[in-house]
């Protein structure tokens, strides 16, 4: 892929302006899930919308309240659906592929809207909620296969770290999508990689994507040339198969966990209730701190997309976002627990949230998605990310559903006072990073496969020069590291060299 590597160069981002806007279309199905997903926050907090599903409380600042047990599942149902659909991503993979799945999911996106916009009765919001979750569930996990791995120049470092598309602000009718899709081409690895062998379908969807004289066969021949490797090592697809070997098992352990994380930070908490956290807890004008919220997040993770390419390092941003996340949510805590009610925890608590918020967006959130994509294996990625989805959503959902037992008044009423277990959960969750998540900033698929084939620790990621040759469990390779000396950063080139003998541990 040398060929590739020079060209992707000479082009640079203007040249592959076809798969930006693809990408970017279908980055709109990440934009329809933090819609659903953020609205419900701010709706627990509408005095209409409590009126209808709710209860007189003149206790509360709003002196309306709603019942816990409604409120959780309102807000839990929705990820508790994404948790069912996308825990079936291999199979709807497997059978209908990446372009049939997002119009599948669209369709549930629009009966769901209908039917929560015609009811009052809470059992068919309850059922709104739930179809909306199944939809949401296709739409994440397959949108973020799509954008991570089928996309992507496998060979150019450059171009493949600036498809990261900011998630969950911005909403855009999924009528657009749906008609967009016409216009998206198949995955090139779901094709090569489906049971007919679909060669020929692959490289006519590269060539849709791809720029005028790019080196189409070198792309499709080491993308089965890594797909044949894969294949060496694995007979059969499914669920048991990403746990039947220490490759595997590896990949699919860091892939769910990577992905898992950004549960952990406490932002479904936040999301979720952020309005009805804000009233409730007497916090200033709450549908304004809620916008100046959602505001610094966009601009958050703008900023984040113009610079990931450069100083994009997952370990590093994540470990940092998770260090702010916790030291946000403690002093949010400590502060609302020794003056709890005044203006002037309330300024504080604002101040607090908005520093939270752009941690999680620029430093959490977009680098756990990728996390779970980009380190799975190629053959196995459909299974993997969906049951990374999945828990993660299991993640969300248990986050969403517990945390009204905390922070409604007709309950434990702890309101800020929350953030004391937030707290100790980034912690749990950065010290993960650090330990065992793999660097892989400017690496192509086909890098990440042959390194974990070749069963580099965690900590040697970053700085170990690949060889382009894939082993298989047979090989049993030796690999004797030699760190790069140079100054230089992400743009050195580490040495090392290679030969047949005893494996190295993990």
């Amino acid at each position: 892929m040398a060929e590739n590597k020079d060209q992707a160069r000479e082009l640079g981002m203007r040249g592959h302006w076809k798969a930006l806007l693809i990408v970017t279309l279908v980055s709109l199905s990440s934009f329809q899930y933090g819609l659903d997903f953020g609205i419900i926050g701010g709706l627990q907090a509408m005095i209409g919308f409590l009126q209808v599903f709710g209860e007189r409380a003149p206790s509360t600042p709003l002196g309306w309240n709603i019942n816990p047990e409604r409120q959780q599942l309102i807000s839990s149902l929705m990820i508790l659906g994404a948790f069912i659909s996308s825990s079936t991503a291999g199979f709807t993979a497997k059978y209908f592929g990446r372009k049939m799945s997002l119009w599948i999911a669209c369709i549930g996106v629009f009966v769901s809207t209908a039917v929560m916009q015609s009811t009052t009765q809470i059992g068919g919001l309850y059922a709104g909620r739930l179809i909306i979750g199944l939809s949401n569930g296709l739409l994440m996990t397959h949108a973020q296969l799509y954008i991570q791995v089928d996309v992507r120049v496998s060979a150019n470092r450059e171009i493949k770290n600036s498809y990261i598309i900011p998630l969950g602000i911005v909403h855009v009718i999924p009528l657009v999508l749906t008609i967009g899709l016409f216009f998206v081409p198949e995955s090139p690895r779901w094709l090569a990689t489906s049971t007919e062998g679909r060669i020929d379908d692959a490289e006519r969807a590269l060539r849709r994507l791809r720029p005028e004289g790019w080196s189409i066969m070198a792309e499709l021949d080491e993308m089965k040339a890594a797909l044949a490797a894969e294949a060496r090592l694995h007979s059969k697809v499914g669920y048991r198969t990403l746990f039947q070997n220490p490759i595997d098992r590896r990949r699919t352990i860091i892939s769910v966990l990577g992905l898992t994380t950004q549960a952990a930070s406490g932002a479904m908490f936040v999301i979720s209730y952020g309005t009805y956290f804000f009233e409730m807890a007497n916090v200033g004008n709450a549908f304004e701190n809620s916008c100046i919220l959602t505001g610094t997040g966009v601009a958050a993770l703008l900023f984040n997309a113009l610079i990931i390419t450069k100083y994009g390092r997952r370990r590093v941003m994540m470990m940092s976002g998770f260090v702010v996340c916790g030291l946000s949510q403690l002093i949010m805590a400590i502060v609302y627990t020794i003056e709890p009610g005044t203006q002037k925890t309330g300024k504080v608590i604002v101040s607090l949230s908005v520093i939270y918020i752009v941690a999680y967006n620029a430093l959490i959130s977009t680098y756990a998605w990728l996390s779970g994509g980009e380190l799975a294996s190629q053959r196995l990625r459909s299974h993997t990310f969906g049951l990374a989805t999945a828990i993660g959503f299991l993640g969300a959902w248990l986050t969403t559903f517990t945390a009204p037992y905390f922070i409604n008044p007709a309950k434990l009423g702890w309101g800020p006072k929350y953030g004391y277990i937030w707290t100790g959960s980034c912690i749990v969750a950065g010290a993960w990073v650090w330990f065992y998540l793999p660097e892989v900033k400017g690496r192509s698929l086909e890098q990440i496969d042959e390194m974990f084939e070749a069963r580099v620790p965690a900590r040697k990621f970053r700085k170990y020069q690949c060889t382009g040759h894939h082993v298989t469990l047979d090989e049993k390779p030796r690999v004797d590291h030699v760190e790069s000396q140079s100054s230089h950063g992400d743009s050195s080139e580490p040495q090392h060299s290679t030969a047949n003998g005893s494996r190295t541990e993990i």
